[in-house]
């Protein structure tokens, strides 16, 4: 293994990176909006406060595990530019581990969204909303 292999890691770990800064600040805004509504403490909007919390810290442990995987990622191509082939190896498998482990947590994270999605469409289904 060469050091092009774990830097083949570099983009998809930043796109990923920049995707989750959308997710959370698209999420904060859709916190904000409501906190600022006449009707933030509605009944639709009550049932969305479990999984807008679930998501705030779905969403940090998802940059702190991407982030994790871009260091660890870093520091395998450190370990095989020094010549340290093993090292580089072991680090490579544990960036690709914290990276796939984001993943999950992003995935887990969409399901959560598309729930409280699915709330929203009940509650207009009902006639509700604005």
């Amino acid at each position: 293994m060469d050091i092009t292999t774990p830097a083949l890691l570099f983009p998809a770990i930043s796109l990923l990176l920049l995707a989750y800064t959308n997710r959370f600040l698209t999420l904060a805004q859709v916190i904000r909006q409501l906190h600022a509504s006449p009707n933030h403490a509605s009944p639709l909007v009550m049932r969305q406060i479990p999984g807008l919390k679930r998501r705030i810290h779905l969403i940090q442990w998802m940059q702190t595990f991407g982030v994790l995987s871009f260091l660890v990622c870093a520091l395998s191509m450190l370990a095989l530019y020094l010549h340290g082939e093993e090292a580089g190896k072991v680090l490579f498998g544990v960036s690709i581990v914290t990276l796939a482990v984001s993943l999950v947590l992003s995935l887990i994270e969409v399901l959560i969204s598309t729930n409280a999605l699915s709330v929203v469409v009940e509650d207009m289904e009902r006639g509700g909303g604005a």
